[in-house]
């Protein structure tokens, strides 16, 4: 039997804490070689466009996929969780909800390992969906005491500002103007749809952690180049997704101030084949594209959480 699981199913199940564990133990078992992760694959059709991100971890006992359509209604997520030994569909999850926190969980995992242990002041630039899971990630792993937001709308950075206070338990004030959020700020996030850099390296401060997560095309970059080339430590999610979607990156490549050769994929820094930082003043980068392993691994949480509690709809998709 296939086990659905709704948006609400999800929310009720899925914490950060969780979604993080998951998060960092997938990206472990990928710099073991124990995990495979295929780049996402994207079908356009003029009006609306297919996205298809497969993977699959040996020791976890799962594979996997996210398939999701954008399109003038808005975007639909799903998760199709498959048991490698009998090749069963485990589950189908609506996975808005997991895409949301499984892309805080990661930025939450390079801050555990990349950022100062000090480290307690956070600039966010964005305050939409994915900007609330960034926040409790960061949180849930470093001792936050202040946190600035910015956003072009004032109305929309003063609401987010409010609300997260609230949520978090930490003071969240808006920023009056971009520069603000960067400023002796000990980690940086960028969760925006901005297709041109809404911070620059010059801002940055010694010893910062950046979490660069908006962008997944190449077209489109948060952040300057003088923001990457003032990084000692730069990580992402996986080189080969990277190569053909990290819009952050690819200008100062191009621009020779760094080469791939001396990008690392996190997962290496969990497994302590590489340093996340060595020195409390260099400045670290995380630059997130967002894989199919992260959502394969958190799906695997939520399917084990729901099945203890007897949660969802259980359906025999091939009956005969």
């Amino acid at each position: 039997m296939t086990l659905l699981l709704r948006e609400q199913h999800v929310t009720e199940l899925l914490n950060i804490e969780t979604a993080i564990a998951a998060v960092e133990e997938v990206l472990r078992d990928q710099a073991l070689g124990l995990a495979t992760n295929r780049p996402r694959q994207r079908v356009a059709t003029g009006v609306s466009q297919l996205h298809v991100m497969p993977a699959g971890d040996k020791r976890l006992g799962v594979m996997g996929l996210k398939a999701y359509v954008s399109a003038r209604k808005g975007t639909r997520f799903l998760v199709l969780l498959y048991d490698i030994e009998s090749g069963d569909m485990l589950a189908m999850i609506e996975a808005d909800r997991l895409g949301q926190m499984r892309t805080g969980a990661a930025s939450g995992v390079a801050t555990k390992y990349m950022a100062r242990q000090s480290a307690e002041t956070v600039g966010i630039y964005g305050t939409g969906w994915q900007a609330e899971s960034q926040l409790m990630a960061v949180c849930a792993v470093r001792g936050i005491k202040t946190i600035t937001a910015y956003s072009r709308s004032r109305e929309k950075r003063e609401a987010f500002a409010r609300k997260m206070t609230s949520i978090l338990r930490v003071d969240v004030k808006p920023a009056d103007g971009p520069e603000e959020a960067a400023r002796n700020q000990s980690i940086i996030i960028t969760a925006t749809s901005a297709k041109d850099p809404v911070l620059k390296g010059e801002w940055i401060e010694p010893g910062a952690h950046l979490n660069v997560i908006g962008s997944n095309v190449l077209v489109k970059s948060e952040i300057d180049v003088e923001a990457v080339r003032r990084a000692s430590v730069i990580a992402v999610d996986s080189i080969d997704q990277s190569r053909i979607e990290a819009g952050d990156l690819i200008p100062a490549i191009e621009r020779g101030v760094i080469c791939w050769e001396s990008v690392t994929e996190l997962g290496r820094i969990v497994a302590g084949q590489v340093a996340g930082r060595t020195a409390d003043s260099e400045i670290t980068l995380f630059k997130s594209n967002g894989v199919a392993l992260e959502d394969i691994s958190t799906a695997l949480r939520v399917y084990n959480l729901a099945r203890e509690r007897g949660v969802g709809e259980s359906i025999n998709l091939w009956a005969t």
